[in-house]
């Protein structure tokens, strides 16, 4: 659980940081990290080195394996507190709050930002924690297309890589698309501005028909860009007076993928059927697409 691992990371020393540290690099190379390799890298003697394993061992931070040989593991709690801890450094957070969603590929928490140089009030953001890979690597094969090339991946590699796309799209995005502001992206986490209002799902509209004509506008800002969300729902959408923000971008695909089409049907079908489903607006999906990907007028 990330409370857990919240508690433990305040208790994490600059020896048990290295050493996570050294297996995380080391696990590019190994399946499991043997002790000569992890005693290299830490610098640390033997004695301490084995002292200190078996304390993140009770901590639930690495995995040991005796067979063939004697190797490491770390896996999310290590990653997540490894994270956190270059996230306290940058400045970016100062403060942990609650676990806000969890997810199959994901876990959200709140946390605070001190502002700038100290001037102001201190800013509420947003941590995303991507679990990709957890379940399930040829799983997250299927449904990643940045993946489907790739024949060998850890799951280090699978939530790192979706939390640098999912990240670099925000930022290739924001402003001109209503998307929260990327703050910063370490391993597999993002930091980013909070979202406003409240998610489409859980929220009655009362004027529905402008809701859904502008989330269809900012579609064909996204079109624009060159960008496809290609996992458009109403848990991924956020709506407040003044409009929408549009959030969780990892399964984006490039406008000139081959299966683009299919992937921006799917987005608006997802989108009129639940706009249908609670509202009772009849949209053809076809004429909708059609509108999202006509060339903007001068």
């Amino acid at each position: 659980m990330i409370d857990d691992v919240i508690k433990i990371f305040r208790e994490l020393d600059s020896k048990d940081l290295r050493i996570l540290q050294g297996i995380e690099i080391s696990m590019k190379h190994y399946e499991w990290v043997p002790v000569e390799e992890l005693l290299k890298i830490t610098r640390l003697p033997y004695s301490t080195l084995e002292f200190k394993i078996r304390a993140l061992r009770k901590k639930k931070l690495v995995v040991v394996t005796g067979t063939p040989y004697e190797g490491y593991q770390i896996y999310f709690d290590a990653y997540d507190a490894l994270a956190l801890n270059t996230f306290v450094k940058r400045g970016t957070i100062s403060a942990i709050g609650d676990e806000i969603g969890v997810g199959k590929e994901s876990v959200v928490l709140e946390a605070v930002k001190e502002s700038e140089l100290g001037l102001g009030e201190p800013q509420g953001v947003i941590i995303k924690f991507h679990r990709e890979g957890r379940t399930s690597f040829k799983n997250v094969k299927r449904v990643r297309s940045h993946l489907e090339d790739r024949e060998h991946f850890s799951w280090i590699y699978a939530a790192r890589l979706a939390a640098k796309r999912e990240a670099d799209v925000m930022r290739r995005l924001y402003p001109d698309v209503a998307v929260p502001r990327i703050i910063d992206n370490n391993r597999h986490a993002l930091v980013m501005e909070v979202a406003e209002g409240d998610l489409l799902y859980r929220t009655r509209l009362e004027d529905p028909e402008w809701f859904l004509d502008h989330t269809i506008s900012q579609l064909k800002k996204v079109y624009r860009k060159g960008i496809i969300h290609s996992d458009l729902s109403a848990y991924n959408i956020f709506v407040h007076d003044g409009g929408v923000q549009i959030i969780d971008w990892p399964q984006y695909v490039e406008t000139d993928h081959p299966h683009a089409d299919e992937f921006m049907e799917r987005d608006v079908r997802n989108l009129l059927k639940y706009f249908g489903r609670k509202y009772d607006l009849v949209r053809d999906p076809a004429e909708v697409m059609i509108s999202i990907k006509a060339p903007e007028e001068s």
